[in-house]
């Protein structure tokens, strides 16, 4: 444990966070005509429904996957789940997901890198975000070797522990991370970072997409026809 974990593990997190919650309202509130994914399809269709598929379902699944898998304190799956099976489960589920989304990705890139109409029309934080998160996913991929040394769970509880205390607030989250290999380390770090760098890309387009669940639980819209009672109609003819 030194001075640069503790800036990079103790303070960078919220930094991100900050930025990124803060970054996407102002984002919001005054540039929503920039609120998009700014699709390429209409430029060329071949390999995006494919890739875009296998990228969303992948990273979706990690996204989740990460949300509740590390944010759950470990007495609530203790009883039925030990933590050397919970790791068993986040590699292979894991590992389905991210060679998915990885697959899915690179064809992106691919598109966006190779095609000189679609390279032109690229923004360079449409470019930078899709390298920010095939590099994400690569380093993820690459700690279920490490996992697989290590299937007590140790190294994820560690991992758990750090994001449950940072979430919360409560000191002593840097000093979990004392044992933790670079390749988890850098993972990390890349993580954040997109989370700081998210409210200047295109993943705002993101928080849409959550905000669209509402549509199903929301009252039911009145809609009123345009055409007049009977009644009506017959005054408004003179009749």
């Amino acid at each position: 444990m030194n001075a640069l974990d503790h800036l990079l593990f103790g303070i960078y997190p919220y930094v991100c966070m900050a930025v990124f919650l803060v970054g996407s309202l102002i984002r919001f509130d005054r540039d929503q005509y920039t609120w998009k994914s700014d699709s390429s399809e209409l430029l060329r269709r071949g390999q995006l429904r494919l890739a875009n598929n296998l990228f969303h379902i992948g990273v979706l699944f990690l996204f989740f996957g990460h949300l509740f898998g590390m944010l759950t304190p470990h007495f609530v799956y203790e009883p039925f789940l030990d933590s050397g099976t919970k790791q068993l489960l986040a590699m292979v589920s894991g590992g389905i997901a991210g060679v998915l989304g990885f697959i899915g990705l690179t064809l992106l890139l691919h598109r966006r890198l190779f095609d000189e109409r679609i390279r032109a029309a690229s923004k360079p934080g449409d470019i930078l975000i899709a390298l920010l998160l095939w590099l994400q996913l690569l380093l993820g991929l690459a700690t279920i070797p490490l996992s697989a040394q290590h299937l007590d769970g140790s190294t994820m509880l560690k991992l758990a522990g750090w994001a449950q205390r940072i979430v919360s607030f409560r000191a002593g989250a840097v000093p979990l991370l004392a044992d933790v290999g670079w390749v988890f380390k850098a993972h990390m770090f890349l993580g954040m970072t997109v989370f700081l760098v998210f409210p200047f890309t295109r993943l705002v387009h993101v928080w849409s997409g959550f905000a669209s669940l509402f549509y199903l639980v929301r009252a039911p819209q009145i809609v009123r026809s345009r055409r007049l009672d009977p009644a009506l109609e017959r005054l408004r003819r003179g009749g």
